[in-house]
C-alpha cells in the first residue's frame, strides 16, 4: 500500500493507492490564501500541516487496516513558495506563494547581479520564483532576512515536520532559480546572488529516490506497521506527469489546476526563456519538463462563480456538451499577472464586448475560452524551443468539463484525453513515486499510461473559428509596467 500527498493552492488531498495501483481510497480538506494586498498571496505554513494530518485521520477512520499497510510515501506540492524558517525550524513568517507579484524589481536586480542565470537554470527571473522573493524579504523585511537559516518550499517544510529531515527533490528545487538544471545540483552563484550559501537550501534527492522515513510517533498516530519510507516527490506538475505516465519525449499534458500550464517530458533541455518557457527537471532521473504556464485557470471558474453567487457546477450545467460558436464576449484570464508568455505580474483581468444581450452563459464560456487561448500562447511560446504538441492529455480539476475540454481541444487544434480520476493525477502520481523509493521497480513498469475515459477531437469549423479569434483577443493584452 503507497499513501500519496498532493499539498496544493485550493486543497491538500491524500490518496492510497493498493499494490496493482488502484486509488482505495481519497482525502481531501480546503487550504486558504490571504492577501495582504493587490498581487500578494501568502498562506500560514501551520494551515499544510494541520490540514494534512486531517486527511490521514479521516483515512484511519475510513480505512484503517489499508493505512496501517503503507511502505511508501510519496509527495507533491505547489511549486515555488518561499517558506522561511528560523534556527529552531519554525515559521518566520507566512509562506509566498507561487502566484505573488511582489518581487517584479527584485528579479531585474537578480539578472543584473548573475547574468548567467538563464543559461543555468534554464528560466527567465519571474516573480513567483523563489530566489527574487528572498530578495523582497532582504530589503523589506531585513531583520526576517537576517533571522532565516533554511528556506524550503511547501512540500519539504511538510516532509520536515513528517520527518524531522530537510530534503527537496529536483524537480520543486529547480522552480527556484537556485539550481543548475543540467547538473540537477544547487548552483553556489545562484545561492550567493541572494546573500544565500548551501547551508540555507536542503539536501537534494531524485524524485523517485528513497529520502527519509515518517517519523515513529506519526506512523504510531496512523496506525501504521512500520515507518514508511518517503520519496523524493515532485512539485505538482511532475508529480501530474508521472502520474498519467508521461515520462518520455514525445508526450504532452495540459493541466488545469488552480493555474495551468502546457508541459512536454524531454530528454534534453530545450529552454526559452525569452518567450517564458519553464525548465523544471522532471522526477525522472535524466528528464525534464518544458512548460508554458498561466498563473489563473481553474481559479477563474471559481472566481466567476464568486461573482455570480453560485456553485461552480451551477454555472458549467447549462452549457451544452460542446461550443456552437465562439463566444462573442472575450476574457483575459490574467487574475494574478500572467507567465507565459508576458511575464507581467502587474496585468490584470478583462472582460470585453460586452453588452445588453450578454448572459451568464455567455460570459461562463468567454471565461473557459480566455484559459483556452492562454495556453495557446503557451504552445507557441513551446513551438519556438522546437516542442510541437500533437495532441495532450489533461489533468486538475478542469478536467471535470466536457465542455472546457472541447473549447480546449479547438482552441489547440489537437486530441485533447481525459483520463478517470484525473484531478488527482499529482497525488496518484506521488504514490508512485513512494512506491519506486521503497521496491526500486523500473520506472516504466510503475508509470504506465492510464486507460483514457474520452477523447475530444477538434471540430474544422470551430477550429478555423477560434484561429480567427486569437489574434484580436491577443490584442487586448496591454502591458501596466
Amino acid at each position: 500500500m503507497y499513501l500519496g500527498i498532493d499539498l496544493g493552492t485550493s486543497a491538500v488531498k491524500t490518496v492510497l493507492v493498493d499494490d496493482v495501483q488502484r486509488v482505495i481510497a481519497s482525502e481531501s480538506r480546503l487550504l486558504a490564501t490571504v492577501s495582504p494586498q493587490s498581487g500578494y498571496y501568502e498562506q500560514d505554513p501551520a494551515q499544510w500541516i494541520d490540514t494534512t494530518f486531517a486527511t490521514l485521520d479521516a483515512l484511519k477512520a475510513s480505512h484503517a487496516d489499508a493505512l496501517a499497510a503503507v511502505r511508501g510515501i510519496g509527495l507533491s506540492g505547489q511549486m515555488h513558495g518561499a517558506t522561511l524558517l528560523d534556527v529552531s525550524g519554525k515559521p518566520l513568517r507566512p509562506c509566498i506563494l507561487w502566484n505573488d507579484g511582489r518581487s517584479a524589481a527584485e528579479c531585474r536586480i537578480l539578472e543584473q547581479r548573475w547574468p548567467a542565470l538563464r543559461a543555468v537554470t534554464g528560466n527567465k527571473a519571474m516573480a513567483g520564483f523563489t530566489a527574487p522573493k528572498l530578495l523582497w524579504i532582504a530589503t523589506h523585511e531585513p531583520e526576517i532576512f537576517a533571522a532565516t537559516k533554511l528556506v524550503l518550499l511547501p512540500k519539504a517544510y511538510l516532509r520536515l515536520v513528517l520527518s524531522g529531515e530537510a530534503i527537496e527533490d529536483v524537480s520543486d528545487a529547480s522552480g527556484s532559480l537556485w539550481l543548475d538544471a543540467a547538473r540537477r545540483d544547487w548552483s553556489d552563484a545562484a545561492l550567493a546572488a541572494t546573500g544565500l550559501s548551501r547551508d540555507h537550501m536542503p539536501r537534494l534527492v531524485e524524485g523517485c529516490a528513497p529520502a527519509t522515513t515518517l517519523r515513529s510517533e506519526l506512523a504510531r498516530r496512523w496506525g501504521m506497521t512500520r515507518q514508511p519510507v518517503i520519496a523524493g516527490g515532485a512539485g505538482d506538475n511532475p508529480a501530474g506527469a508521472v502520474g498519467i505516465g508521461a515520462i518520455e519525449p514525445g508526450t504532452a499534458f495540459v493541466s488545469l489546476g488552480t493555474s495551468g500550464a502546457l508541459l512536454a517530458p524531454t530528454n534534453r533541455i530545450a529552454a526559452n526563456p525569452d518567450r517564458v518557457v519553464h525548465t523544471f527537471c522532471h522526477a525522472i532521473p535524466g528528464m525534464w519538463i518544458q512548460a508554458g504556464a498561466i498563473l489563473s485557470a481553474a481559479s477563474c471558474l471559481a472566481w466567476t462563480a464568486r461573482l455570480f453567487g453560485v456553485t461552480e457546477a451551477e454555472l458549467l450545467a447549462p452549457l451544452r456538451s460542446r461550443p456552437q460558436a465562439p463566444s462573442p464576449v472575450s476574457f483575459l484570464p490574467y487574475l494574478a499577472g500572467e507567465r507565459t508568455p508576458h511575464d507581467d505580474p502587474a496585468v490584470r483581468g478583462m472582460l470585453d464586448g460586452l453588452s445588453h444581450g450578454t448572459d451568464r452563459g455567455t460570459i461562463v464560456q468567454a471565461v473557459l475560452e480566455g484559459v483556452a487561448f492562454a495556453l495557446a500562447d503557451c504552445r507557441d511560446a513551446l513551438a519556438d524551443a522546437g516542442i510541437a504538441i500533437a495532441e495532450a492529455d489533461v489533468i486538475g480539476g478542469g478536467s471535470r468539463s466536457a465542455f472546457w475540454l472541447s473549447v480546449l481541444a479547438n482552441v489547440l487544434n489537437v486530441p485533447i484525453h481525459r483520463f478517470a480520476g484525473g484531478e488527482t493525477g499529482a497525488a496518484f502520481g506521488a504514490a508512485r513515486l513512494g512506491r519506486l523509493a521503497v521496491t526500486g521497480e523500473a520506472i516504466a513498469a510503475v508509470c504506465t499510461r492510464p486507460q483514457r475515459v474520452e477523447t475530444f477531437e477538434p471540430d474544422a469549423g470551430l477550429v478555423d473559428a477560434y484561429a480567427e479569434r486569437l489574434p484580436a483577443w491577443r490584442e487586448l493584452y496591454r502591458p501596466r509596467h
